[in-house]
């Protein structure tokens, strides 16, 4: 059998968008499962890719054995019918023997065939890890639990957070470890980020007391698990009423390669779900003074109403004003100014556009293709109309490949999300998009 590449995906999956974690015990409550099994219900847009029953910070210490049943109850009854994926998340920590034999003993007694769980769980996610040798007991332990129960070997996957700094500096192990004969490290599934943790570990100060941005940690997660063919996750968003900041954060993110977010409430699923998709509709925009606006589309024209950009129309030209002064332009100059300033946010359905015009031009034995975007800017009653061609040569195509290869992933693995995709870009677009990039 060949051998395997260092990035080859190994798991079904080949996107995690979201990971939904939901406390196992809740104190005080008439039925401590209540989150979990609220959870196992979710559907559609608000069910996570990854949903992980947390029985480690989630869950009070003295609730997590009662945990343990909890989760055995509730997904031995729901988990067949839960859309996504289950790993639930045990006890672990690098530096305590104890607490890695409780997190080991949870995972013998969840595991258990006869208790009619493991058959619907994917993984675990183990936190708290440290270096690699560190990794490698969690994947012996996994081993045993399998052997232990008639599994078949290597089946669990293996999920880590990345807490410390040990553990980011182990990710630049996994290329020489993961395939090695002497573990089966090749389970692993994704590396999340545990920016609390991690800044505790670090000692890490900061004026307010909020946590650090850590986009070095950010980069080194997605760099890690793209090098070992692993999914990497951003860690949780605690402000859960900011929206735009968490669509700004997942953002950032995926110009990093990071598509996973770590999502704290269903409203959170729901954003982040979306997030990594291709937008309904493609949108125009413009730079204002090193701010970007989104311009109004009005009948195929893409309007500016603010007041920090302003047009005026002369007899021998045009002046345009920003905060840096006004100039006086010709048309040529204030086409190439209004190009310079505007960016376009294609579509799903422009992708794959796009996609099947490169297609069609390969068949036909062309190697790369102009592809012109124009629009007609109206600022302050001027009508301007800018275009410019984009050449689209096989690197191009690949790499426009991404956001539709994540579509069809969510599409092969989240039937129920079907209804709410075709609603989004229409029946057509989506079955066009299911079917570009096969060539």
């Amino acid at each position: 059998m060949a051998a395997r590449k260092h990035d080859e995906r190994l798991h079904d999956r080949q996107f995690v968008r979201t990971f939904f974690t939901s406390p196992t015990a809740v104190k005080g409550e008439d039925d401590s499962a209540k989150m979990i099994r609220s959870a196992s219900g979710l559907r559609g847009m608000q069910a996570p890719d990854v949903w992980v029953p947390d029985n480690e910070d989630a869950t009070a210490p003295s609730m997590r054995d009662e945990g343990v049943e909890n989760i055995i109850e509730v997904v031995a009854e729901n988990g067949a019918d839960f859309p996504g994926e289950i790993h639930p998340r045990i006890v672990w920590h690098r530096d305590s023997p104890a607490t890695r034999h409780r997190g080991l003993n949870h995972l013998f007694e969840i595991a258990d065939p006869e208790n009619g769980a493991i058959s619907h769980i994917d993984g675990f996610v183990i936190p708290e890890v440290g270096d690699i040798d560190d990794w490698k007991k969690a994947d012996e332990f996994l081993t045993i639990v399998e052997k232990e129960h008639g599994l078949e070997e290597g089946s669990i996957a293996m999920s880590v957070i990345i807490e410390s700094a040990a553990a980011e500096l182990a990710m630049g192990s996994l290329r020489a470890e993961i395939s090695k004969p002497s573990n089966n490290l090749e389970r692993l599934f994704m590396l999340v980020i545990g920016e609390v943790d991690y800044t505790k570990d670090m000692r890490a100060i900061t004026p307010t007391g909020d946590l650090p941005s850590w986009p070095e940690v950010r980069h080194n997660t997605s760099r890690g698990a793209s090098a070992a063919g692993l999914i990497s996750v951003d860690g949780p968003y605690d402000d859960i009423r900011d929206v735009d900041g968490y669509r700004e954060r997942m953002t950032d993110n995926q110009a990093k390669g990071l598509l996973g977010i770590w999502s704290l409430t269903p409203g959170q699923v729901v954003e982040a779900n979306r997030s990594p998709l291709p937008p309904e509709t493609g949108s125009w925009l413009l730079d204002v003074g090193g701010y970007q606006v989104e311009l109004d589309d009005e009948d195929g024209v893409q309007a500016y109403y603010g007041d920090r950009l302003s047009l005026e129309e002369t007899a021998s030209g045009y002046v345009l004003r920003d905060s840096s002064g006004e100039r006086e332009l010709d048309a040529e100059e204030l086409h190439e100014e209004l190009l310079d300033r505007t960016e376009y946010i294609p579509s799903m359905g422009d992708i794959v556009d796009s996609m099947e015009e490169f297609e069609a031009a390969k068949e036909a034995g062309t190697g790369a293709i102009a592809m012109e975007r124009s629009a007609t800017i109206h600022i302050d009653g001027v009508d301007v109309d800018i275009s410019n061609d984009r050449m689209w040569d096989e690197a191009t195509y690949q790499a426009a490949q991404t956001p539709i290869t994540l579509f069809k992933d969510v599409y092969e693995h989240r039937p129920d999300q079907h209804e709410e995709l075709a609603e989004m870009y229409s029946e057509d677009v989506v079955e066009r998009a299911t079917n570009v990039g096969k060539a």
